[in-house]
């Protein structure tokens, strides 16, 4: 039997198996294929892959064989993954993914697609997108999230690559994609741009997803040691959060975790995690490329630092003893001043994530102009308002925005956003303030106010940092009177301390 199946995919992990399966849901017949042939006869031989249009084989050859042309391959290669045993002498120098495409590239042919759907530096998509279109192929390369849930029943898919590759993959793609909207109609599934386009808002979505997860982890900190609420009451605002502004997936599953008993004894699971967290590495990624585009996306680059400094849990531990906090702590917070306290939390969250957000699609739109792509800021957007992480009520408001004013400079010039954060300033402020005065760790929330005192502040004192800079190395500066550059010998014109 050959050239039956719609698509081809290789990799068969978790996120693998189910792509197949919401494949097959939708009508479209899949050969599957992974390196080690015991992992596809055992996805074949479990009960939700019986009897569907799912067809194994155990050689990329036999894999393009079973396709339709042209043909379509997705490779769901889990980073980290050791080399294919078929490439170890082959291609001994090259990636997991490299190798695989340059196997591909000897059993397909001219028009045939290649799908790269995992987790991707987009320069590599970039250099690879080149190299396949070089040979007469096409290259996709697609961010895919929304974790094993999202996978099996509709994640969010960004797409980039090679432009012709689109009419060929959107109807799959979008068919799979979750959906939105009042009817449920609107695939979170559209063309992102060429090249690494896709795997970079894919970078984008999962660095504002550190800043999220971050950030809610902070107003937890305040809910429980400075409000004093149990974690059954944390549950309840999370719950209330939930049905508001700040309902998305992250508030809807932080919820569920305070529900939790530990099954290993009595309490509550959340007290019995240790606090180290891990990292895959797209945070940091992404504050990497921000540096250098030179944009500050401040949020992501302190999410990241907060997990390497959870990390050190053994070092913490030895400072605990060593280093003081506050001297005097504030009063406990009265009973009835609680419900005052959990709506400033809320509002300083909230105002916290719009900035992680604005700061989010500067950084896109720095790099549109950087390597030229014409992204669509406002289907980004709807590309993230389900299926994925990071879906949320208010990226209605995001898309809303960029509908409204497509060059939009920052989204907290929008109206709707300037509107909120001013409304929000207050108990912001409230909230560090006293989160300082309790020596209570909140980097996400102060950096997130500190960008928006930064970004509304008509002059900052970078004037003496050119200063500075014109000092010791000569860098030169400009003048606020004048145009040109200028140079001044400082320590000819200086003042001799007496």
């Amino acid at each position: 039997m050959t050239q039956e199946c719609d698509i081809g995919l290789m990799g068969l992990a978790v996120m693998g198996q189910n792509l197949v399966l919401n494949m097959e849901d939708h009508g479209y017949r899949v050969a599957v294929y992974n390196r080690t042939k015991s992992k596809t006869d055992e996805f074949l031989a479990q009960p939700q892959a019986e009897g569907r249009q799912i067809v194994g084989v155990d050689t990329l050859e036999a894999l393009a064989a079973q396709l339709k042309r042209p043909r379509k391959i997705m490779l769901m290669i889990k980073s980290g993954d050791a080399v294919p045993a078929f490439s170890d002498q082959l291609y001994p120098e090259l990636s997991p993914t490299d190798a695989v495409i340059e196997q591909l590239l000897n059993v397909l042919e001219a028009g045939d697609v290649i799908i790269d759907g995992g987790n991707t530096h987009f320069r590599d998509t970039e250099r690879r997108t080149r190299l396949v279109e070089s040979k007469g192929l096409l290259y996709v390369g697609t961010g895919v999230s929304g974790g094993e849930e999202g996978a099996r029943f509709g994640p969010s898919m960004m797409p980039g690559g090679s432009t012709d590759a689109w009419p060929l993959v959107k109807e799959l793609f979008q068919a799979i994609a979750a959906k939105v909207g009042p009817t449920e109609d609107i695939p979170c599934c559209e063309w992102v741009g060429p090249r690494g386009a896709g795997h970079y808002v894919k970078m984008v979505h999962n660095g504002i997803e550190y800043g999220d997860m971050q950030l809610i982890c902070e107003a937890y900190l305040m809910l429980q040691h400075a409000v004093g609420l149990t974690n059954d009451e944390i549950y309840d605002v999370f719950a209330t959060w939930n049905q508001g502004e700040l309902q998305s997936y992250l508030i809807e599953i932080t919820r569920d975790i305070f529900s939790v008993r530990d099954p290993e004894g009595d309490g509550d699971l959340i007290d019995r995690i240790l606090d180290a967290a891990g990292a895959k590495g797209t945070g940091k990624w992404m504050s990497q490329l921000a540096l250098d585009l030179g944009v500050p996306s401040t949020l992501v680059t302190t999410a990241v630092y907060a997990r390497s400094l959870s990390a050190q849990k053994e070092a913490r531990q030895r400072a605990s003893q060593l280093l003081a906090g506050p001297d005097q702590l504030p009063a406990a917070i009265e009973t009835a001043d609680r419900e005052a306290w959990i709506e400033a939390i809320r509002q300083a969250l909230y105002a916290s994530k719009i900035c992680s957000y604005a700061q989010g699609f500067v950084q896109l739109q720095a790099a549109a102009r950087e390597y030229d792509w014409p992204l669509n800021y406002g289907d980004c957007a709807l590309l993230w308002r389900g299926g994925c992480i990071i879906r949320a009520q208010f990226l209605d408001r995001i898309k809303e925005a960029f509908d409204t004013q497509s060059d939009l400079e920052n989204l907290l010039l929008f109206p709707y956003f300037t509107d909120v954060v001013h409304q929000a300033q207050p108990s912001w402020r409230q909230v560090v303030s006293a989160a300082t005065e309790r020596g209570l760790p909140v980097p996400a929330f102060s950096a997130a106010l500190s960008y928006y005192d930064s970004y509304r502040a008509e002059r900052l004192p970078a004037n003496l940092l050119q200063a500075q800079r014109d000092y010791f190395g000569a860098h030169t500066y400009k003048r606020t009177d004048r145009e040109g550059t200028f140079h001044t010998d400082w320590i000819r014109k200086r003042r001799e301390p007496e």
